[in-house]
């Protein structure tokens, strides 16, 4: 079971509180996770990555391990402790302004 943090404007899209758990085939990749996310909660699509293209929004950041996996391949497997539950996959909401 994958955990998933979301940031709190995207629970109230999805209309979930606290951590959203799924199950992801291997290989556990963002691809997959943002994929079975995107499956679960239509109201998210478009939301986290662009839905044409599957990139990355801008001010849409992932950590998992206390590293910042923003800018890995989407393709990239995910630490082992997200794929056994031990630690949540985090997407994160960046902010800019000044």
């Amino acid at each position: 079971m994958i955990r998933v943090v979301l940031p709190a404007h995207l629970k109230t899209l999805a209309k979930v509180s606290g951590e959203v758990r799924l199950e992801v085939p291997p290989p556990v990749t963002q691809r997959a996770v943002l994929d079975a996310i995107e499956a679960r909660f239509p109201a998210l699509l478009g939301t986290i990555r662009d839905r044409y293209t599957g990139k990355r929004r801008a001010f849409v950041r992932f950590y998992a391990c206390e590293e910042d996996l923003s800018n890995e391949s989407p393709d990239f497997p995910l630490p082992d402790r997200v794929v056994a539950g031990e630690e949540p996959f985090i997407v994160l909401g960046a902010m800019a302004g000044g």
